[in-house]
C-alpha cells in the first residue's frame, strides 16, 4: 500500500504526489483503441483534453494533424505530458480546466479519466463546463467509467446519473463496449460519444 499525504483530489499537490512518485494506474502508457478507431473515422476536430496526465493521446492526435491541446493544474502531470509528447510539448499546458479558455472554438472535448479524477460533488461544474466550451453540434467523446465504489479516485457514476447529468445539453450518440481496458477500468467503462444539443 502506497502512503500518500495529499488526500485531496481537487489539489494539484494530489496529482503532483503521484506523478513524482510514479503511481499512475489510470495511465494506459498509450492511446486506446476506440480514440483511435474515432480519429480514422473522422475529419480533424480542434480538440481539448483535460486532465491530460502523460498527454500520449495528444501526440497522437496531432501528429494526424488534428488542432489538439491538453491541459492539466498538476504541475508534475504537465511536466510527465511534456516529457512523453516530445516535438508537440507546447500543446501541453498548465491550466484549470474551469478557467481555461480556447483560443479558438472547439469541435471536440476527449474524456479520459478526469470525470472519474474528481469528487462526485464536481459533477454538474464539469458538465455545465463542458457545454459551456462546445458550441451546437460539437463533440463531447471519450471513456466513461461506471461504477458504483464509495472510495476514489476513480470515482465511477451510475449510467442513469451519467444521463441525467448530460441530457440537457448533450445526447448520447455513441455507446459502445472497450475491449482493451487497463485492469483499473476494467469491465467498467464505455467509449461514448455526446453531441452538443
Amino acid at each position: 500500500m502506497v502512503d500518500f499525504a495529499q488526500r485531496d483530489p481537487m489539489s494539484p499537490a494530489f496529482w503532483d504526489e503521484r506523478f513524482e512518485r510514479n503511481f499512475t494506474p489510470w495511465d494506459k502508457g498509450g492511446v486506446p483503441q476506440a480514440l483511435r478507431a474515432f480519429a480514422a473515422a473522422s475529419a480533424p476536430l480542434a480538440t481539448l483534453i483535460p486532465g491530460c496526465g502523460s498527454a500520449y493521446e495528444l501526440a497522437f492526435l496531432a501528429d494526424a494533424g488534428w488542432d489538439a491541446v491538453a491541459i492539466d493544474f498538476s504541475p508534475a502531470a504537465v511536466a510527465a505530458g511534456k516529457a512523453a509528447v516530445g516535438a508537440h510539448a507546447a500543446r501541453v499546458v498548465e491550466a484549470d480546466f474551469f478557467n481555461w479558455q480556447p483560443a479558438q472554438p472547439l469541435q471536440l472535448i476527449y474524456e479520459r479519466a478526469f470525470l472519474c479524477a474528481l469528487p462526485r460533488a464536481m459533477r454538474p461544474q464539469v458538465a455545465a463546463r463542458w457545454a459551456a466550451l462546445l458550441a451546437p453540434g460539437a463533440l463531447l467523446a471519450g471513456y466513461f467509467f461506471f461504477d458504483e465504489a464509495p472510495k476514489g479516485p476513480p470515482f465511477g457514476i451510475a449510467r442513469s446519473e451519467l444521463q441525467a447529468l448530460l441530457q440537457a445539453d448533450f445526447e448520447c450518440v455513441a455507446d459502445d463496449a472497450v475491449s482493451d481496458s487497463i485492469p483499473v477500468f476494467e469491465g467498467k467503462e464505455r467509449w461514448m460519444v455526446w453531441r452538443r444539443r
